[in-house]
């Protein structure tokens, strides 16, 4: 009969889960406040565009 101590444990796994933080990609890095500038100047030059005409 086994005793109360001897528990059986199972090795944890990483199964599913990724990384992404490891990647590194080829593509080219832009902040994230690049984006949003960006953004608004767009948006900010197709509302001049609307109502210039």
């Amino acid at each position: 009969m086994p005793k109360k101590n001897d528990k059986i444990s199972m090795p944890m796994s990483g199964a599913g889960l990724v990384r992404y933080f490891d990647d590194e990609s080829v593509g080219p890095k832009i902040a994230p406040e690049h984006v949003v500038a960006l953004t608004l100047v767009l948006g900010i030059f197709c509302f001049i565009l609307r109502f210039s005409v």
